[in-house]
C-alpha cells in the first residue's frame, strides 16, 4: 500500500463517514466496492466496511445519545427484533430472485427520498403510550432484519424513513437509527471471516479517519442543521443508495 492509497482512502472514509452520520446510515455500502477496487480482496473489504460502520455510528450514537436525539423505547426492540429476523431473511436468500427483490428495494428507497423532500407529516403532538411504541418498533425491526438478512444490505435504508414517516423529528429518527445500526453492523462484522490479513495499521487509520468523519457529521447534524434541511439531505442520500443499487443491478 503506497502513500497514495493511504491518501485517497483516508480522504473517502473521512467525507461519507461525516455524510452518512447526519443521517444515521453507515457507509458499508460504499466502502465495500471503493476498497474492492482499490485492489483489496473483497474477503477483506467486507469486514472492513463494516467495523468502520460500526466506529463511525457508535460514535455518532454517543453524540446523539447525549443530545437526547435517541428514542430508546423504540429503537431497542427494533433493534433486538432485527436481530433475530436477519437470519432468517439470510436463509431464504437462495431460494428467492435477488435481483427482482434488489430492483423493489430501490424502488421502495427512491419513494422514500421523494417522501422525504416532498412529504411533511405532522409531528405527534403526544408521544405513544409506552407499549404501543414497544409493539411498532418489534414490527419495524423484523420486516427491517428480515430484508436486510435477505438481500444482504443495511437495514437503516429502511428503519429511518419509516420512523420519520411515523412523526418523529428526522433527528431523533436518524440519531434512533444510528444506535440500531451500530448493532447490526456488529453482528454483521463477526459472521464475515477474521481479519487476520489485514495490515493493522491500514485498519488503524481507517477507523481514525471514520470515528472523525462521524463526529464531525453528528456535530454538524446536531448544531447547525434544521429537521427540515436534515430531512432534505436524507431523501438525497437515499436517492443516491437506490441508483448505487441500480447500477449495481446493471453492471
Amino acid at each position: 500500500m503506497n502513500v497514495w492509497f493511504y491518501v485517497i482512502s483516508t480522504s473517502v472514509v473521512f467525507v461519507f463517514s461525516g455524510l452518512l452520520a447526519m443521517a444515521g446510515l453507515g457507509a458499508a455500502f460504499l466502502f465495500v466496492p471503493f476498497f474492492y477496487y482499490m485492489g483489496l480482496p473483497l474477503s477483506e473489504a467486507t469486514p472492513i466496511a463494516l467495523l468502520l460502520n460500526v466506529v463511525s455510528l457508535f460514535m455518532a450514537a454517543v453524540n446523539y445519545g447525549r443530545a437526547r436525539l435517541i428514542n430508546f423505547r423504540m429503537g431497542i426492540p427494533i433493534m433486538l427484533a432485527a436481530v433475530i429476523s436477519a437470519p432468517l431473511g439470510a436463509r431464504l436468500t437462495p431460494y428467492v430472485a435477488r435481483d427482482i427483490l434488489l430492483a423493489l428495494f430501490a424502488a421502495f428507497l427512491v419513494f422514500a427520498g421523494f417522501m422525504m423532500l416532498f412529504y411533511s407529516p405532522q409531528p405527534r403532538q403526544k408521544p405513544l403510550i409506552s407499549w404501543v411504541e414497544v409493539g411498532v418498533g418489534i414490527g419495524i425491526g423484523i420486516v427491517a432484519g428480515f430484508l436486510g438478512g435477505l438481500l444482504g444490505v443495511g437495514g437503516g435504508n429502511f428503519i429511518l424513513p419509516v420512523l420519520a414517516w411515523m412523526g418523529l423529528d428526522p433527528k431523533i429518527a436518524a440519531g434512533t437509527t444510528a444506535m440500531i445500526v451500530v448493532f447490526s453492523s456488529f453482528s454483521g462484522f463477526l459472521g464475515h471471516v477474521s481479519l487476520g490479513g489485514l495490515e493493522p495499521r491500514f485498519l488503524a487509520i481507517m477507523a481514525l479517519a471514520a470515528g472523525a468523519g462521524s463526529l464531525v457529521g453528528s456535530y454538524w447534524m446536531k448544531t447547525r442543521l434544521s429537521s427540515q434541511q436534515l430531512k432534505r439531505i436524507i431523501g438525497v442520500l437515499l436517492w443516491l443508495i437506490a441508483l448505487k443499487m441500480v447500477f449495481d443491478l446493471i453492471f
